[in-house]
């Protein structure tokens, strides 16, 4: 059985210093790594009710064009608003565009990375705009998008690594 990893790293921009607090700026980037399981499939097909048989049965999935049994598109995206919440607790996740680019098999590693682009103050809150990216095999885009969260501060916590 394969285990599952989740790794969550801030690549600063640059001028960052350790010494430093860390506050997010346009240009930061955030990842996370995480391989699905079978597991995952099944526990994301229950709560979506996706019983597509693309995810479950290989000979559907060899029949129309793929390798293996397929991870839920939606549940690869869904790496995106953990890597935001995860570093900045109480965000409110506004709007997500996601483009499926290449399949996600049931084992892959993925690494998730959402990179702020714009950053601004409303209120004593802020709005901010994030690319978001999906990688397998290090450089090979699965997933690609745009996301708008509300964040309750530019203090960003180390990132929750859960499994």
């Amino acid at each position: 059985m394969l285990m599952k990893r989740v790794v969550s790293s801030f690549i600063p921009s640059l001028g960052f210093s350790s010494l430093s607090p860390s506050i997010v700026k346009s240009g930061d980037v955030l990842k996370q790594v995480r391989i699905f399981s079978s597991s995952d499939v099944l526990e994301y097909s229950k709560l979506s009710h996706d019983l597509n048989p693309l995810h479950f049965d290989i000979e559907s999935a060899r029949n129309a064009g793929f390798e293996d049994r397929l991870v839920h598109g939606m549940l690869v995206a869904s790496l995106f608003p953990r890597i935001i919440a995860s570093h900045f607790p109480g965000a409110v996740y506004v709007s997500q565009s996601l483009q499926f680019r290449s399949p996600v098999y049931i084992g892959e590693e993925v690494i998730g990375e959402v990179q702020a682009t714009n950053i601004r103050e409303i209120k004593n809150k802020y709005i901010a705009k994030f690319k978001t990216k999906c990688f397998k095999h290090g450089d090979h885009l699965v997933v690609e998008g745009e996301a708008t969260a509300i964040l309750p501060t530019l203090a960003m916590e180390q990132g929750q690594s859960t499994g």
